[in-house]
């Protein structure tokens, strides 16, 4: 009798439901309509992914162009909702929202794959070092979501994206310092033999490495619907959260 292996993967569709889940969730927490930390806790998975399929998608879309037009519209979109749930009001220039992370993340890619092009070695190791530097503080300045460690997250996948073990490790090494030294913030005292701990909140990012490994490259469910359902959902939801916590 033939048998049928079982394989469990996950679809660039599947990968976006998660992350749209997890996103939903932390921002329950965030405007406060559920006081548990374990939500916000869920809620670290969703950025990593979100990281690795934008470089998914500069690597795979047929129109680079076309794609950063997209991403910078809904930026602009998504801005007033992000101020509502941010800050409270229509103008909050103390935080900007996510989208405006993975545009100059794009940026980065796009320059780092013009330096691959050049014969010296080592105008690509100078581009690097420059485009990291450059980014890490761009994020920082304009205050775009998860600053610059944002872009950083999003350049970890771009560097490491082979599914090869030593690209594993450089992203749990890359991720850990990003999330617990760059990052860092809220977490919780442990103790354990006798030995106190401290664990950051933001350092369960790395579970999104999970999903991100199981990801089979595969579009999975594929249309120009769901593709602009994923692009919507992130202003609507920010408005809906907004309007429910101010008229709950």
């Amino acid at each position: 009798m033939e048998t049928k292996k079982l394989h469990f993967d996950i679809s660039s569709a599947g990968l976006h439901i998660i992350a749209m889940v997890c996103m939903l969730l932390d921002h329950i927490g965030a405007v406060g309509l559920v006081y548990n930390d374990w939500i916000r806790c869920v809620g670290r998975i969703a950025f990593p992914i979100f990281a690795f399929m934008t470089v998914e998608g500069f690597y795979r879309t047929k129109n680079l162009k076309k794609y950063a037009v997209r991403l910078l519209v809904f930026a602009v979109i998504s801005e007033i909702p992000f101020n509502l749930m941010a800050g409270g009001g229509l103008f909050y220039p103390l935080h900007q929202n996510v989208l405006w992370t993975f545009l100059m993340a794009l940026g980065a890619m796009w320059v780092l794959e013009r330096a691959k092009q050049a014969e010296q070695k080592w105008v690509y190791a100078l581009a690097t070092v420059c485009v990291m530097l450059l980014s890490y503080i761009a994020g920082i300045i304009t205050m775009a979501d998860y600053y610059g460690g944002g872009v950083l997250t999003v350049l970890v996948f771009y560097f490491f994206r082979e599914k090869k073990w030593y690209n594993l490790l450089g992203q749990v090494a890359a991720l850990l310092y990003i999330n617990t030294e760059i990052l860092g913030g809220y977490g919780y005292e442990l103790n354990f033999f006798g030995l106190d701990l401290f664990i950051h909140m933001q350092a369960l990012a790395l579970l999104a490495l999970l999903p991100i490994w199981l990801y089979n490259g595969r579009k999975g469910h594929s249309s120009v619907a769901f593709k602009y359902i994923c692009y919507v959902f992130y202003p609507l939801h920010m408005l809906v959260l907004y309007l429910i916590a101010v008229f709950r």
